[in-house]
């Protein structure tokens, strides 16, 4: 059996404490059924256990089969009403790949930049109208007024570019509704999502976006909308991101200790994003070329080192385990791949063998306890089945790149020391402005959001770098945005791609003209999974398990804010709402315990 792979244990005390069960549930938007259980030490301020769970069974690999392939794209957007656009482009790549076919340049920027702006639209609108509740004023002085003094005496050291003269000031900002940044921030949701309208039709399901090309009329016109909106976000990216900055330094000054909330030890996945027309050509034999010419280079990260880029490395390694989910086991279902197409032998646990048996049956944190299968990377220096996260997507993306040093644009540069390196050009009221993102010390709570506001950056410099390159293409003439293809009768297809909030792959195999076996996996099912055959917990699980609790609230009216930060920290879809039951508490004996088994052992 191979070796267990968890976070080292965070808890620093031995003595024994009175535990005592808190549940929130559902807390946030996977279709309304995310819940996290815990075990709470109250006395010695920590996390013993977690349980992350899902109790609503999707099916779409199910009622996918014999569907026609060039359906795929429509159908799979629909398995998000926040990042349809990421599925539907994700499979378009898995059809491009299965029909043989590769898109006009002209189309491939034309997605990049639907692509680009739909980063911009969700990181905006998640960061700061939906996760910055939790670094708000009215959070902040209800879970830790000891915090809000400190902030109303600390000074904000970019105060000069955003405007925010007090730390205080940023959090009031950051109220609900009422906050000053919290209403503007609105707005840049709003005409970033008319971007993403421009380019790929409609948000969230894409209605030009097809398998060899799109539909989208690529009229001067429809560039120069994009582009007005996109300097104006650019123009308030170099206040947001000096904002945050100040934001999040400033909680491990007034927190010490902070840096261990959401920690975990540094397995990070990234698929890449961005395919570069002059060296995509969506073959499976030249797969790793293309991938590397990515503009967010794919790659896993390993105790901060970059083990791979390779994309035919990255997807034979998958592995769909089993152990705490509601389903049986496939082992003596029908293996559809033996060999990809390089000759290399294919898993029975990788997608393309998947086969999905539903086993609904009573939730058992002893037993198996959620509809979320759990997704591993199969590390095979170490044999080790590596239960991957992608830090909410951004500190994913940013780290692979700062590791490769594959990435030169123009407006952003990876040179390869462990940086991302930002341009922004000068805009109608400010003029240019240089950031750099640095590889953090730690993949924890506050570095995971902190990167959400660098890969807004990343997705405005990419986006400045993709019109210029739309435009040559109109400006020389060339203008068609689609090739002609032919379903095959037989085929295989996989896509790999970036979801707002992480890794996305979508794996089909086709038999008689028709859809045989299919398998989305977004970046959901690699974060929020539970405790595998091997007792590997998912990365909420182990992220939440051994996190210390700063706030001051004792168990009566206790907000779980920390936790919160921690889960919410990975994005796990859109947050819609928070549901919480104690009673009177449960106490629980407390024995030994290694946090990688759970209570069962």
């Amino acid at each position: 059996m191979a070796e267990v792979i968890t976070a080292p244990k965070k808890g620093k005390s031995d003595k024994p404490g009175q535990l005592i069960d808190m549940s929130w549930d559902p807390i946030t938007r996977i279709v309304g059924s995310l819940g996290i259980y815990t075990k709470i030490d109250f006395e010695n301020k920590e996390v013993k256990e977690c349980y992350s769970t899902s109790s609503i069974f999707r099916g779409y690999s199910i009622f996918m089969q014999n569907k026609d392939p060039r359906d795929a794209h429509f159908i799979t957007s629909r398995i998000c009403g926040i990042c349809g656009d990421n599925h539907a482009t994700c499979a378009v790549y898995a059809q491009n790949m299965a029909f043989g076919v590769r898109p006009p340049a002209l189309a491939e920027w034309i997605v990049n930049l639907g692509e680009a702006a739909e980063y911009m639209f969700d990181h905006n609108i998640y960061q700061d109208n939906l996760v910055g509740v939790d670094f708000c004023e009215k959070m902040v002085r209800e879970t830790n007024p000891g915090v809000w003094e400190k902030a109303k005496n600390t000074d904000a050291p970019n105060a000069d570019k955003h405007g925010y003269k007090k730390i205080s000031d940023i959090m009031t900002a950051l109220n609900p509704f009422e906050g000053e940044f919290y209403r503007e921030t609105l707005q840049v949701s709003r005409y970033t999502r008319e971007m993403f309208c421009l380019m790929e039709g409609r948000h969230v399901h894409p209605s030009t976006l097809y398998p060899g090309g799109v539909g989208t009329v690529p009229s001067i016109q429809v560039f120069t909308d994009y582009l007005v909106r996109l300097q104006r976000y650019v123009e308030f990216m170099k206040r947001c991101l000096p904002l945050h900055d100040d934001l999040f330094d400033f909680w491990y000054d007034a927190l010490p200790g902070y840096e261990e909330v959401g920690r975990r030890r540094i397995l990070l996945g990234c698929w890449g994003s961005f395919q570069d027309p002059d060296v995509c050509d969506y073959r499976y034999e030249t797969m790793n070329e293309w991938g590397n010419a990515m503009y967010v280079t794919p790659g896993v990260v390993v105790d901060g080192e970059l083990v791979t880029t390779d994309l035919v490395d990255i997807n034979l390694n998958i592995r769909i385990l089993l152990g705490s989910s509601y389903y049986e086991d496939w082992e003596n279902e029908r293996t559809f791949v033996t060999h990809d197409p390089l000759g290399n032998p294919v898993d029975k646990r990788h997608p393309w063998n998947q086969t999905t048996i539903p086993k609904p049956q009573k939730r058992d944190f002893n037993n198996n306890y959620t509809w979320v299968m759990s997704p591993r990377w199969y590390d095979q220096r170490t044999d080790d089945h590596l239960a991957l996260d992608t830090g909410g997507g951004p500190i994913a993306r940013l780290w692979a790149t700062a590791l490769a040093g594959k990435v030169d644009c123009g407006y952003l540069k990876a040179p390869g020391d462990g940086t991302v390196r930002f341009h922004l050009p000068k805009t109608a009221l400010k003029g240019p402005v240089d950031f750099t993102w640095s590889i953090p010390k730690w993949s924890n709570a506050i570095e995971r959001h902190r990167a959400r506001t660098y890969f807004q950056v990343y997705a405005a410099c990419t986006a400045l770098y993709f019109m210029e390159k739309a435009l040559g293409e109109v400006y020389a003439g060339r203008t068609k945005t689609f090739s002609d293809f032919k379903v095959p009768e037989e085929a295989i297809g996989c896509g790999f791609h970036e979801a707002v909030r992480g890794v996305l792959s979508h794996h089909v195999v086709i038999r008689d003209g028709k859809i045989a076996n299919y398998h989305p996996y977004p970046p959901t099912p690699w974060n929020a999974n539970p405790r595998d055959v091997y007792g590997t917990p998912g990365p909420y699980e182990d992220a939440v398990q051994g996190t210390p609790i700063f706030e001051e609230n004792g168990p009566e009216n206790f907000k779980g804010i920390d936790i919160m930060r921690a889960v919410r920290s990975f994005d796990p879809c859109l947050p819609c709402g928070v549901h919480m039951f104690t009673g009177e508490g449960k106490k629980v004996h407390e024995v030994q315990h290694s946090p990688m088994f759970g209570a069962v052992h």
